[in-house]
This record gives C-alpha cells, structure tokens and sequence, in this order.
C-alpha cells in the first residue's frame, strides 16, 4: 500500500476509535449526573408505580452497559432516539438545528479564515513595526475576552445603543438569504473575533519561519518585492501548519457556538443543548454531544490528511 494511503488510514481508523472511546465518555457522564429522570418529567407528586412505569418505558430499569449497546445501535442505524421532554424524533429536531449551526458557522469561515490569512500575511510583511503591533494587539484583546463577553458588547453598542442590527438572531424556514444573512450578523461578528486572532499569529509565525530559508533570500536578492516573496515563496511552503489550525478553529466554530447562540438566543444545535439539559433531556443531550464531538474529530482528521499531503517529510516517512 502507498505510504500516503496508510498514513491516511491510520488517521481515519484512530479517528473512529476515538469517535468510539468518545461516545462511552458521554454515556458514562450523561448517566451519572445527578437526579431521576423520570422524577424530573412527572414531578414531585408522581407515586412510586408511576416512575417504576416510566422507568420501565424509557428503559432506564436496565443495565447501563445494555442501554450502552442499544443506543450505539441505534445510532449506527440512524436513529437518535426520542426526546423524554415531548417524545418526538431527535434525529428530525436535529436536522434543522444542525443546518442553522453549519450556516452560522460557515458564514463565520468564510469571513474568519482569508481575513485572518491577509492580516498574517500583513504582521509578517512588516514583523515588528507598527502594522505588526496594531494586527496583534488587536486580535488578542478579542481572544482575552471570553465569547460572552464579546457577545454582550457587541450586542450592546451594534443592536441597543445604534440599533443597527437585530439582538435577538431569530431564524425560521422559508426565510430569504439576505433576512437569514441579517439576522446572523451579530453572532457571526462575535465568532469572527474569537477565532481570528488564532489563524492570525499561527499564518504570522508560520510565514516568519520559512523566511529564514535561503530560497527566500535567493528571491530577495532577485529583486522581488517583500509581498512578492511573502506571497509566492514563503505561503505555500507554510501552508501546513496554518491549514492544521485553521481546521482547528473551524472545528470550533461549529461544537463552540453554545454560548454564543445562547446570547443571541439563535435556534442551533447549541441553543438546543442547552434547553434540553434544563430539562435533563438525556438522550438528546448524548446525541447532541456524540455530533459535536464527530464534527471535531471529523475537521482533525482532515487536517491530518492535508498536512500529509502537503509535507513530503509526511508523504514520504523513513
């Protein structure tokens, strides 16, 4: 087998695995929060009888280790289970929550990530003036804050104080891009500045290392522009490990959005989670965690993947 095409199975297989090691994680810890779920659901003055039978019908009276297996089961068949709060279907409330997420988050990539390249680009072309300084000191004050807290100033100035945009990012099917596009752009402005800052310095660093290669000095002296040089020579040579932590932070832009869809009360998979686990919802908030964490892995993975094919040391181990 070529060694690209191993290396590449390797990565998948660990990745399923992980994938596997992940969803026992969540059972496990779902399991043993504290309380009784059917306590929760009928309420104080349920009688012993009526929790036994509720017990019995959600299949909480059976050991963990066969609900384990039954729910794996069921989620390699495609079935999420059904949520104890009001009996419907996971799988179908998640389809729609998950498509708000993924267009949240999208459209936070497609603004985060050439944005963050070109100011990288930028703090490497003038390394250690002022543009430098302004870029990153900039982009760190942003990643200081936790995402709350850029939420609620963002709010604040941009939908109460200049009421520009609408503070409550509300969502619903039949709506046309530009009025979904609107609603969005407050929460897509506060992913945009958490995860900017990382892509940023990681493109920066990445750029000032392959500058100190002797092929960039041979185009330097070439008389080559320094943007030109930055451009042609030493970004493609540095595009691993900025592709590694872009990856990394699109992996985050979807599992990390809780907060900020609760701010901005945005009807996605974070919102969802949230409402569910007030209400000690189990089943949902295990497959609401177990998409989360495939998603994560999922991005990993891919960045491992283009990593491999973009390094020769990679593609070509000893």
């Amino acid at each position: 087998m070529h060694p690209v095409l191993t290396l590449v199975v390797q990565r998948i297989a660990l990745g399923l695995l992980l994938l596997l090691a992940v969803s026992a994680v969540i059972f496990l810890g779902v399991a043993a929060l504290p309380g009784d779920t059917a306590q929760a659901i009928l309420g104080q003055s349920a009688t012993p009888q009526a929790l036994a039978n509720l017990r019995t019908e959600m299949g909480l009276d059976q050991p963990a280790l066969t609900r384990y297996f039954n729910w794996l089961g069921g989620i390699l068949t495609g079935d999420l289970g059904t949520s104890l709060s009001n009996r419907t279907d996971i799988a179908a409330a998640i389809s729609q929550r998950l498509g708000n997420t993924l267009f949240l988050a999208g459209w936070a990539a497609v603004i985060s990530v050439p944005l963050a390249i070109l100011l990288g680009l930028l703090a490497a072309r003038y390394n250690g003036r002022w543009p430098d300084k302004l870029i990153s000191g900039a982009t760190l004050s942003t990643i200081s804050l936790p995402e709350f807290v850029v939420g609620y100033i963002v709010l604040y100035f941009l939908a109460v104080k200049w009421q520009l945009f609408p503070s409550v990012a509300m969502v619903f099917p039949g709506m046309g891009m530009m009025e979904r596009l609107n609603a969005v752009i407050l929460p897509v402005i506060v992913l945009v500045l958490v995860v900017l800052a990382h892509m940023m310095r990681m493109t920066r660093a990445a750029i000032l290392n392959v500058m100190q290669s002797a092929y960039i000095e041979t185009a330097e002296l070439k008389g080559l522009t320094p943007m030109r040089v930055i451009w042609r020579h030493a970004f493609p040579n540095a595009v691993a490990p900025v592709v590694n932590v872009v990856m990394l932070n699109l992996a985050y832009l979807v599992v990390g959005v809780v907060v900020v869809e609760v701010v901005f009360v945005y009807p996605g998979m974070g919102q969802y989670l949230v409402d569910h686990v007030a209400k000690r919802d189990l089943p949902v908030v295990q497959a609401v965690g177990l998409i989360f964490a495939a998603v994560y892995i999922g991005l990993n993975i891919m960045a491992d993947v283009i990593s491999i094919l973009a390094n020769p040391r990679l593609r070509h181990p000893k």
